[in-house]
């Protein structure tokens, strides 16, 4: 089962992927299987540990990921002011692995250039 947020690599610059587990209970996965989104939903740093905050659940979710990938990770959120964002959430097994994304947020004029450029593509037709 693969969930995806197709919104993540239209609102944000992707310059960075991690892998992480997520910690989830019974009723969870229900609510996940179920829902099959994850637009809104984003991962913030509290006290040293990853949460995964997202609509579909009603507490936020802790992200399994090393002490030191997590103070890299704040670091670089801190320097650049960048956003913690979910572009997937997939099984492994029987693991929920989520994939994080490292993203600065598209300014409007920079969605429409995105738009136009996938629109002119379009119509000149495949390039040989």
């Amino acid at each position: 089962m693969k969930i995806i947020n197709k919104k993540a690599r239209f609102n944000y610059q992707i310059s960075q992927v991690c892998e992480a587990g997520i910690v989830l209970t019974g009723s969870d996965l229900k609510v996940l299987k179920a829902s099959r989104n994850l637009t809104g939903s984003y991962a913030k740093i509290i006290n040293k540990e990853m949460y995964l905050i997202s609509p579909m659940f009603v507490k936020a979710k802790k992200l399994l990921l090393h002490k030191n990938e997590i103070v890299s990770l704040e670091s670089k959120i801190k320097q650049k002011r960048l956003t913690l964002v979910p572009i997937s959430m997939y099984t492994k097994g029987r693991i929920f692995k989520v994939e994080l994304a490292l993203g600065k947020t598209k300014r409007e004029f920079e969605k429409r250039e995105v738009i136009k450029k996938r629109d002119l593509e379009k119509e000149l037709g495949p390039v040989r």
